[in-house]
C-alpha cells in the first residue's frame, strides 16, 4: 500500500511519520504526475487558502477531484477538511474541491490564541476517547445524506466524518501518538470498511 502526502504546505512531516509507524509507504506529493500508483491520498492541516491556491498554482485540484470522483480514498484533516468540502463559510478566499457533501466552517472556534485539546468519543475507532487538538479548527456545519458523522465535540459539534471512502476531521490526528485514525482510513483504504453505521 502506497499513501501520498499532499505536501504543499502543513503538517506532512507528521502524517509521513505516523503512516511509517504503521509500516504503510508514504510519499509526499508535489505535482500531478505524482499521483499516479497511489492507493490514497491525505490532505494535511496547514493554511487551507495557501493550500486551495497552491493547488490551483501546481495543477493538483482537478486530477484530485477526478481521482475522487472514481472512488479513491482521500483523507482530509483541519485544512484538508476545508479542502474536501463541497462549500466553506468564513472565506471567500478558498476554492474547494468538492468532493465530499459537507458544508464546513472555517476558524468556527476561533484563531490561534483559542486553540485547545479535548478527549472525544468516536465510536468507529473503539471505545476508548481520542484526543483530538484543534488548531483554527473548521467544523461540519451541514452534511448530505451519504455522509456519516463519526465523532461529535460537546455531542453537538461535528468534528469528524466519511463519506464512501473520503475520511475527513476537524482535528490534528497526526500530531498525536495515536494511529487509529490514521488505521481507520489504511481499513477504507483496504476495502475492510463497507456499510454506513449511524453515529451513537
Amino acid at each position: 500500500m502506497k499513501i501520498g502526502v499532499l505536501a504543499l504546505q502543513g503538517a506532512v512531516a507528521e502524517h509521513i511519520a505516523i503512516l511509517s509507524k504503521l509500516d504503510v509507504e508514504a510519499t509526499p506529493i508535489y505535482s500531478p504526475s505524482e499521483l499516479n500508483n497511489l492507493d490514497a491520498l491525505i490532505i494535511p492541516g496547514g493554511e487551507s487558502t495557501t493550500i486551495s491556491k497552491l493547488m490551483l498554482d501546481y495543477g493538483l485540484a482537478e486530477p484530485i477531484r477526478e481521482l475522487a470522483s472514481h472512488d479513491f480514498p482521500i483523507f482530509g484533516t483541519c485544512a484538508g477538511m476545508i479542502l474536501l468540502a463541497r462549500k466553506v463559510t468564513g472565506s471567500n478566499s478558498i476554492k474547494p474541491l468538492e468532493i465530499m457533501d459537507i458544508e464546513v466552517k472555517r476558524n468556527a472556534f476561533g484563531r490561534q490564541i483559542d486553540s485547545f485539546e479535548a478527549d472525544l468519543s468516536v465510536p468507529a475507532l473503539g471505545d476508548d476517547t481520542f484526543r483530538g487538538i484543534f488548531i483554527r479548527a473548521p467544523l461540519i456545519e451541514k452534511t448530505g445524506p451519504d455522509v456519516e458523522t463519526l465523532c461529535l465535540l460537546n455531542n453537538k459539534f461535528i468534528v469528524a466524518a466519511r463519506q464512501g471512502k473520503t475520511l475527513a476531521c476537524s482535528f490534528h490526528p497526526e500530531l498525536t501518538d495515536d494511529a487509529r485514525f490514521h488505521s481507520y482510513f489504511l481499513k477504507l483504504v483496504a476495502g475492510d470498511i463497507f456499510a454506513k453505521s449511524d453515529y451513537r
